[in-house]
This record gives structure tokens, sequence and C-alpha cells, in this order.
């Protein structure tokens, strides 16, 4: 208690070299808060798109269909699959997907068919909220299409306007037919961009003659805290005879990145507080200078070197702790605001651009975590306790005689 006592009364007797070293780490805090928070919004922003957009969270398909996607290769029954899927705990729907050429006035372009039922593909995805023009496909209505943002511009078409779909039919004829734009678009993804055509299901059998099966069976948990792990392999066991993947195997690129998120906040926090540390050390350095006749007294009547030592961390500590708490203080409401109003940095980056073919939004969101707010707090105490240890072992191996007397 006694050191703690000095130790306070220290930091209160040099209150100009104390503050600016206090108000040096709270700034740092408080921006480092700021930063793991938008870096947390970023990155769960980037993985609701992968998910909650198109992709959903596990995937299931025939044997061989993801190596070689074919017409003829389907899974056979779907009804089936999804109320077995339903009942173990999951949320599914089931696509038809195909490819052929679209054509609209003098333009024409390659495109992938993806025949949805509306309704059931609202529970497991929400691309019908990213409706850029026009609307999305209505359940029951005939002939009409959703297009990609990018697709919609190589045609040149827009909502209401008639396009012709060419391809390949499962019976070997010549399949075509002329499809009104419903609605285009936001940007999702590249591959959705550039070529993503959707049709109600029933439109797409017709076109390609497709009496039966599905392509493709998009799944959610209903359980979100169950390991995303842990369902996909629940999930392989019910279906052996189908390739059953996460999104984190469909996308192994995009899961590396978001995996490697905690990494680059630790640097990021590493550099910045390296120069607080600095900072740190220069002035408790400067401290234990100003006070060497001083501590050669306390060293001659009896004060050992290894408290001596702890004073000087006992000072660095209740700064920082003074420091965490301005840091906390200004940092989290920042954090607060954000997360209910974006950063827009739509005039940096092109309203199409993407990451890992995932479409990359300029509207930053804030996520306030405990690891968001804890990790550069812990981060400040480590690297001021690691700067401190120079000045306090400087001032605990002091000779008495020569420090009473040093100039």
């Amino acid at each position: 208690m006694l050191v703690l006592s000095l130790a306070w009364k220290n930091i209160r007797r040099y209150r100009h070299r104390t503050w600016v070293t206090i108000l040096a780490m709270a700034f740092a805090g408080a921006i480092m808060i700021f930063y793991a928070g938008l870096l947390e919004g970023w990155m769960q922003a980037m993985e609701t798109n992968v998910v909650s957009m198109e992709m959903g969270e596990v995937q299931m398909h025939a044997p061989g269909y993801r190596d070689d996607p074919d017409l003829y290769t389907r899974i056979p029954d779907p009804a089936a699959a999804l109320l077995r899927a339903e009942a173990a705990g999951f949320t599914g729907s089931a696509r038809l997907l195909g490819g052929g050429l679209a054509a609209a006035k003098e333009n024409s372009a390659g495109v992938a068919i993806r025949g949805i039922e509306p309704e059931v593909e609202a529970r497991v995805v929400r691309l019908h909220r990213h409706i850029k023009a026009g609307s999305w496909l209505v359940p029951g209505e005939r002939r009409g299409v959703v297009l990609g943002q990018q697709l919609a511009v190589i045609l040149d078409v827009r909502p209401g306007d008639e396009l012709v779909l060419v391809g390949q039919a499962a019976d070997g004829s010549m399949a075509n037919d002329l499809f009104t734009v419903r609605g285009i678009l936001k940007s999702v993804g590249q591959g959705i961009d550039r070529a993503g055509l959707f049709m109600p299901a029933a439109d797409f059998r017709d076109f390609f003659a497709l009496e039966a099966g599905a392509h493709e069976i998009v799944l959610l948990r209903a359980d979100p805290a169950l390991p995303l792990d842990t369902a996909t392999e629940t999930l392989a066991g019910l279906f052996p005879d189908l390739e059953v993947k996460s999104w984190r195997q469909l996308q192994p690129t995009l899961a590396r990145l978001l995996d490697l998120s905690d990494v680059s906040l630790a640097i990021m926090l590493l550099i910045i507080y390296a120069a607080v540390g600095m900072l740190t050390m220069n002035a408790m350095l400067m401290g234990v200078f100003e006070r060497i006749p001083m501590f050669g007294v306390m060293k001659a009547i009896g004060f050992s070197g290894v408290r001596l030592f702890g004073l000087v961390v006992w000072e660095t500590l209740l700064q920082i702790t003074l420091a965490s708490l301005l840091a906390l203080a200004a940092g989290l409401p920042v954090s607060f605001y954000f997360a209910k109003k974006p950063l827009d940095f739509s005039f940096l980056v092109k309203e199409s651009s993407t990451i890992a073919g995932v479409a990359f939004e300029p509207q930053w969101y804030c996520r306030v975590t405990p690891a968001s707010v804890l990790l550069p707090i812990l981060f400040l105490y480590i690297v001021g306790l690691v700067a401190i240890c120079y000045p306090a072992l400087k001032a605990a191996l002091l000779s008495p005689v020569r420090a009473i007397h040093h100039r």
C-alpha cells in the first residue's frame, strides 16, 4: 500500500508530464477501439453478403456437379431432402441452375440462369431486398426475370424491357423464349453482377424441359449458436449420397480473409502502440533521471531496489488505467454512433467493387463487441508495461551514493 500511495503522489506531483503521457495513450486507445469496431463491422458485412445474399450457410449438390456443372446432374427428390433437413433444424430452398444466351436490342451476353421459388428462397437469403430498380419476382407471375446490375448494363435493359433467352433444353431441343425484365439487382458479387439471371422455377422447367430434380439446395441453421462445422457434418451424415459443403469450404479465400482479421487488428495495434510505448518510455525515463537524487535517498534509508522497481511500474499502471478510462469514454460513444450511422466511402470506391468475388459495400458500420473494446485496452497495458521495464530497472539498480550526488 505504501508503494501504491507513493506512486499516486508522484503522478500527481509531475502533472504536466503525467497528463501528456495519459492523453497520448488515451487518444491511441480511443482510435484503436473505433478501428477495431469498424473492422469487426466490415468483416461481418462481408460474411453477411456471402451468406445472406446468395450462397447460404450450407449447400448440397449431386456428386460431381460442382466439378462439372451439368443440366442432367441433379438431386432427384429435392422436396424430400428439404423435409429431412427441416426436421434436423435447417431451413432450405432448392434451386435450378442452367446456362444460356440473353439478347436484347442489338446486345447479347452469356447468362447463368437460376430457377427459384421466390417465397421459399426469401426464407433463406435476402437477395429479394437487394433490388436497385424495378421489383423482385412475384410468386405465380410468369415470364418475369431479375438481372444482375452489370448484365443489365451490357444488355442495355431496364425494368419493363423484353429480352430473348436461348439455350439447350434437357430433351436436346433448342430452348428459346421471350421474357420481361422485372427488376435489376444492386451489386451482390462478381458472378451475379455480370451474368446472374433469376426466374421462377416453373419458367425454368418449361424453358429447359426439365420435369423433376434440382441442382442445388441452400440451407440455413435454425439455431445460429450451432457451430457451422457441426451443422455441415450433421447434414453430411443425413445425406451421404450428396456433396455437402459450408460456405467456408465453397469460398476458402474469403474465409481465410475473415480469419486473418484478428491478426491484422493485432498488427495495427502493435504499430500504433509502438509509438505510444516509445512516448511512455521516454516520459518515464525522464522522470527517473529527474528523481535520481530522491531515489538515492530512498535507497539509502532502506527502500529496496525491488520496491523502487515496483514504484515506477505502479506509476505507469495508474497512468495506463486513467488513459484506458479516457479511451473508453471517447472511443465507445463514437463506435456506437457509427454502429447506427455508417461511414460512407462511396466517393472512394466503385459501387460494384468486389473482394474475393463478393460485393464490397462502401458503407461501413461499426460493430461493438467485447473483443473490439477489450483487445485495444489489453494491448495498451502490455505495451505500456514492456516500455517501462528499462526505466524501472534503471531506478532499481541505482547506487545510493552516486545517486545522491547526481547532477
